[in-house]
């Protein structure tokens, strides 16, 4: 590659990932339009298939770089308590999916078994890099169905080393001879993981240690960097998955000290490469194969995405994931994958595929990846869409006296706690169907409804409440609601939960006096502990948060009257901290006068004991 054409491919990293957040959609649609576009096949043309070849083959890195930065982050407790969905979902999504798409092939169009079920088994994996890309995007990867989906793609590479190995049996049977199967590669495969564990386990870490005694921050980039490389060409060099061995190597060292500062050296080079890799599968695109035979090519991707989404959405449901969620996991994971291009590769070369089939497959992987975001997109819009409750409000019962709690969440369920032990009655409302449902199994009494409607606080008799607990996450519901009850019932008190400071100034401006900021509290208490910890007295540290908390209310009362002008806002935000640091200085000197003032009377008293203990034992 010339250094012209790097600069043009940075350009398209730099441009595509904006542009494709201006418009709405993925980032990873974004590179791979700009892939299309500078690739063989596009408008510009400015790389040939062999440039393309090559920048995918490099940006693959990328791949691996985020399987090992995902090793770091679970510790190997956890991937343990993982095994039962990894062998478990994992096993029962790559069998039936291969089986699946085996019996289409055969039925449709008349393959024999022994192909039919090695391309079912290729296309059964998906993408590692474009299912966790999109899934992070979304912030799901936390999410129970985002972890399902995790444990199905690590089991699809640990699928892929067997598969590979095997691929020889597809091929000889086809031919009616004998199998050969080279178990002395197999056996090597799973000798070279064991290494990597052992070396892993007691050489990364050591290593790192002598790297970072130098205290030269550069060498700790390389030194991260040289691991990942080293593992990865340690697992190319007997044929199996450089992410696997990567993603093993990170959960060795998920509880190294050293785990933060591999992340803060990789993290850029993750992104940039796995940028290039998504890049690079758009410059790959056959158009020309796909105007040639658009009919078939776009008939088995839908035939591929159905296949594989129907089944991970039965799969999901089976483990108890909601429709929603279990959709998502489905979209996340209906593509084809990297190691698929790996396997067809391996086919074709072993006979079990013919060139043009293994053409015509690898378009359709590249058109199922370039499906995945747009998929997880509508089903966002649709789903947002449908957001209204999809059943009636629940029948409110009659009260009196009573507490409305608007928002059942973290933040209402201990409020309700209270007035439960205390046989004060409430009302306790959420716009989660499957938050009531939930908070009920436990015991809780609480009613699907919206308390920023107002027909539900009519149903509710805020008329004859004693006081109204507005506890609703979203801003501008909780703002809907509180002005309703201001209007309507004048006579009702509001206690407000404000999500931050200007929600605050929001509901100071409707007359809420009695709100509070939820996490304030908290993190000043967890102050104070960390004051406790650093060594400071029980007085102090409570004069320190005392000092804090009364400065922040009273700026934040003052700061409501400037609310609107930004300049002002942060012109006081710089003189505010000057004076608590003020304020500090201060209270350390008053500290001191009181230590002092103490510590007279105890030195005093001591002298007194003293000499009168040795007028006691002076003959």
């Amino acid at each position: 590659m010339t250094l012209n054409e790097l600069a043009i491919l940075l350009a398209a990293l730099a441009l595509a990932a904006p542009l494709a957040r201006f418009f709405g959609i993925a980032a990873v649609l974004g590179y791979l339009v700009a892939g299309v576009l500078l690739g063989p096949y596009g408008v510009g043309r400015l790389f040939s298939e062999h440039d393309a070849q090559q920048v995918l083959h490099f940006a693959e890195f990328g791949v691996v770089l985020l399987l090992f930065l995902i090793g770091l982050e679970l510790r190997p407790k956890r991937l343990w308590a993982m095994r039962q969905a990894v062998f478990g979902i994992g096993t029962l999504q790559v069998a039936i999916t291969s089986l699946a798409l085996a019996f289409v092939g055969i039925l449709f169009f008349g393959t024999q078994w022994q192909p039919s079920l090695f391309a079912g088994a290729a296309l059964a994996l998906s993408s590692t890099a474009f299912a966790l890309q999109v899934l992070e995007e979304n912030n799901e990867l936390s999410t129970r169905h985002g972890r399902l989906g995790f444990s199905v793609l690590l089991f699809q590479d640990l699928a892929a080393i067997p598969l590979i190995a095997l691929t020889p049996y597809f091929a000889v049977t086809a031919a009616k001879s004998a199998p050969v199967i080279d178990y002395f590669a197999f056996a090597k495969g799973l000798g070279t993981i064991v290494l990597v564990v052992v070396v892993g386990r007691y050489v990364l870490d050591a290593f790192l240690r002598l790297v970072a005694l130098s205290r030269v921050k550069e060498a700790m980039t390389a030194a991260a960097l040289l691991t990942v490389v080293g593992v990865t060409l340690i697992m190319e060099a007997v044929g199996l998955s450089a992410s696997l061995g990567a993603f093993i190597a990170g959960a060795l060292l998920a509880e190294s000290s050293y785990r933060h500062e591999l992340e803060a050296d990789i993290g850029p080079f993750e992104g940039l490469l796995l940028g290039i890799f998504f890049t690079a599968i758009g410059m790959s695109l056959n158009l020309g194969l796909l105007l040639a035979e658009p009919g078939l090519i776009i008939s088995l991707t839908l035939a591929l995405i159905v296949v594989k989404a129907t089944i991970l959405f039965l799969l999901g449901r089976w483990q108890g994931l909601e429709a929603g969620p279990s959709r998502r996991l489905a979209f996340a994971l209906s593509q084809g994958g990297e190691f698929a291009f790996v396997l067809l590769s391996v086919g074709q070369a072993a006979g079990v595929l013919g060139s043009k089939p293994s053409q015509i497959l690898a378009v359709v992987i590249t058109l199922s990846m370039a499906m995945t975001p747009v998929l997880l997109l509508l089903d966002r819009r649709l789903s947002a869409k449908a957001k209204a409750p999809t059943r009636p409000f629940d029948t409110l019962p009659d009260n009196d006296g009573h507490v409305v709690i608007a928002g059942f969440g973290r933040f209402g369920q201990i409020t309700a706690r209270v007035l439960r032990a205390k046989g004060i009655p409430f009302t306790a409302l959420d716009i989660s169907v499957e938050q009531v449902d939930f908070v009920r199994r436990f015991g809780n009494k609480a009613f699907f409804g919206d308390a920023s409607r107002p027909e539900v606080l009519e149903a509710a008799q805020m008329d004859k409440a004693r006081a109204f607990v507005l506890a609703i996450d979203d801003v501008e519901a909780s703002m809907r609601a509180a002005e309703y009850v201001k209007k309507q019932y004048p006579h009702v008190p509001i206690y407000a939960r404000a999500r931050d400071r200007m929600h605050a100034y929001r509901l100071l401006d409707l007359g809420v006096a009695a709100m509070r900021r939820e996490t304030f509290l908290a993190s000043l208490d967890l102050t104070r502990s960390l004051m406790l910890g650093l060594g400071y007295s029980e007085r102090v540290a409570s004069r320190i948060v005392k000092t804090f908390r009364d400065h922040d209310e009273r700026r934040l009362n003052e700061d409501y009257k400037l609310s609107s002008d930004v300049e002002k806002l942060l012109e006081r935000a710089r003189t505010s901290q000057a004076m608590l640091e003020k304020l500090f200085r201060e209270d350390e000197a008053e500290e001191a006068k009181l230590a002092h003032a103490e510590k007279g009377p105890r030195e005093g008293k001591t002298s007194r004991d003293a000499k009168a203990k040795a007028d006691t034992i002076d003959p």
